[in-house]
């Protein structure tokens, strides 16, 4: 072949083949640089995806407060509460402790129940009366429990003559005593409780004594329903005496008055003798003066 020249076939495939080799080489580039691309996004999609619960709870323990023991609570600003999930209550007086002011200064209070019929509430009288003996007047209501089937109005009646009675505390001319109505200031109050309530106001704790005795507590007297019915076995009289002696006895304690002990045998006991206990060779007695208005005394208990 003369010089310079050249074959068809190299003359058709030298251009041609550069430029299919370079459009390879461009598509190897461009599937290069677009497979890094979608490496990319992926990698961000993925970044942006959300944290499962797992990480979530993870990140967030680091902030929230540590779960209190066992039997405790939060409040609603995540102060732990005491033992049984609870706030501690504040601190109030017991709908059954009884009252502290001393006597002469009277407080008001109806008595009235919260619900008729529940065991442990009171039910007023709205009895009044006149002012009885010649000392200072301790105004008094009665009240009687829920259901112990007491007539509040008889009972308070009852009490009034017996406190009024020339053997009783008004024949000491240091002593008065007048019945008030519910709602009026009191000095004191006449309980009739059931045995149950009794102990329970009266914080009985002596075996022999459950469910028996009487008591004053703070300014109440509370008369114990089973010995305002039945009487005691340790006592001769009748029921109708025997609560003379009981409201004597704790009205006795209202007023100042101690235990005193059986002066002799065949003597009257003592009103302020715990006669529920035994006589110790005294004879039964109601009252704390007999009918010539004679103190019928004992030595005192210490």
């Amino acid at each position: 072949m003369p010089a310079g020249h050249s074959t068809g076939r190299s003359r058709r495939d030298g251009p041609r083949a550069r430029r299919r080799a370079e459009r390879r080489r461009r598509l190897r580039r461009t599937i290069l640089l677009g497979s890094a691309a979608l490496v990319a996004v992926s990698a961000t999609a993925y970044a942006l995806l959300p944290e499962d619960d797992t990480t979530t709870a993870a990140k967030g323990s680091t902030a929230a407060r540590p779960d209190a023991p066992d039997g405790e609570g939060t409040d609603a600003a995540g102060n732990p509460l005491p033992q049984g999930g609870a706030k501690s209550p504040e601190a109030a007086p017991s709908p059954a402790a009884p009252s502290q002011q001393p006597a002469g200064s009277p407080s008001a209070s109806t008595g009235a129940p919260a619900t008729p019929g529940k065991p442990g509430t009171f039910s007023g009288s709205s009895a009044s009366g006149t002012a009885q003996g010649k000392g200072t007047t301790r105004r008094w209501r009665l009240e009687v429990e829920e259901g112990s089937g007491v007539d509040p109005e008889a009972a308070a009646r009852s009490v009034e003559a017996i406190l009024g009675d020339p053997r009783g505390w008004t024949r000491d001319p240091r002593y008065g005593f007048q019945l008030v109505g519910a709602g009026q200031p009191v000095d004191f109050t006449v309980k009739i409780a059931t045995p149950k309530t009794t102990d329970l106001l009266c914080d009985v704790v002596t075996p022999e004594l459950i469910g028996e005795t009487n008591c004053r507590v703070g300014h109440d007297v509370v008369v114990n329903l089973k010995r305002w019915k039945e009487g005691s076995p340790q006592f001769s009289g009748s029921v109708e005496e025997y609560r003379a002696l009981i409201v004597n006895h704790e009205v006795g304690h209202e007023i100042g008055r101690g235990h005193e002990g059986c002066p002799g045998a065949g003597k009257p006991a003592p009103a302020m003798m715990q006669q529920i206990k035994g006589l110790e060779g005294c004879k039964s007695n109601a009252w704390p003066f007999d009918a010539n208005g004679t103190y019928l005394s004992g030595p005192p208990v210490l």
